[in-house]
C-alpha cells in the first residue's frame, strides 16, 4: 500500500512476536517509554485527504520498477533530454532501486550530462570559460603547496588536471577535427 495513510498490516501479531522474540514491545506501555510524557497523542493533522490527488503528467517520467505508480506529486524541474535522459530512462526501466547497476547508470548519466552542458556552452555567446569558472587560476596565488599539504586525497590530486582540463581538451580536439573536415569538403 505505498502512499496512502493505511499501514500495511504485520504478517504477526504482537503476542507472537513478544512470544518469540525476548525483549520485544518492551516500550509498548507508556509507563515504561521514557519520552511518553513528551509525546503527542492523538495529533490532528489537518489533511482533507487519505491518499493526495495524483499529480498530473505532461510527459513520461522515469518511474522505479519497484512501485506500480508515480508517487502523487513528483519534481518536472529538469526533465529528461539528449543521451543523459536515454541512460538514465534505462537505469529506471531495466534495473531496480536495489541493484548498483541502476545506481552506477544514473552516475554515469549524470556524468554524461555534465559533458553534454559542456558541448553546448561552446555553440553560445559566452561559452564556459574553465579558467575562471574551476578555480585554477586562484590556486598559484593561494599558497597551492601549503593547502594541499596534509589532505587525505594528497594521492589523488595528480588527477585534478586531467579531470579539470581533460574534457575541454577533447572537446577542443572534437570541434577541430570537425572543422578541419568541413574545410576539406569545401574544398574539394
Amino acid at each position: 500500500m505505498p502512499y496512502t495513510a493505511d499501514k500495511p498490516p504485520l504478517p504477526e501479531t504482537p503476542e507472537q512476536l513478544r512470544a518469540r522474540i525476548p525483549g520485544w514491545g518492551a516500550d509498548l506501555d507508556p509507563a515504561d517509554r521514557p519520552s511518553s510524557p513528551r509525546e503527542v497523542r492523538g495529533l490532528k493533522t489537518g489533511a482533507h485527504w487519505d491518499l493526495p490527488e495524483q499529480q498530473e503528467e505532461h510527459q513520461p517520467r522515469e518511474r522505479s520498477i519497484e512501485h506500480a505508480r508515480l508517487t502523487p506529486v513528483f519534481g518536472t524541474s529538469v526533465p529528461l533530454k539528449g543521451l543523459s535522459g536515454v541512460v538514465r530512462r534505462y537505469a529506471y526501466e531495466r534495473f531496480s532501486e536495489a541493484r548498483a547497476a541502476h545506481w552506477l547508470l544514473l552516475i554515469a548519466a549524470d556524468r554524461v550530462d555534465a559533458v553534454e552542458s559542456h558541448l553546448a556552452s561552446l555553440f553560445t555567446r559566452r561559452p564556459d570559460n574553465p579558467l575562471t569558472e574551476t578555480g585554477v587560476l586562484a590556486e598559484p596565488s593561494y599558497h597551492p603547496v601549503r593547502s594541499r599539504a596534509g589532505r587525505v586525497d594528497v594521492r589523488h590530486q595528480i588527477l585534478d588536471p586531467v579531470i579539470v582540463v581533460g574534457p575541454w581538451v577533447l572537446a577542443g580536439v572534437v570541434v577541430y577535427r570537425r572543422v578541419r573536415a568541413m574545410v576539406r569538403r569545401a574544398r574539394t
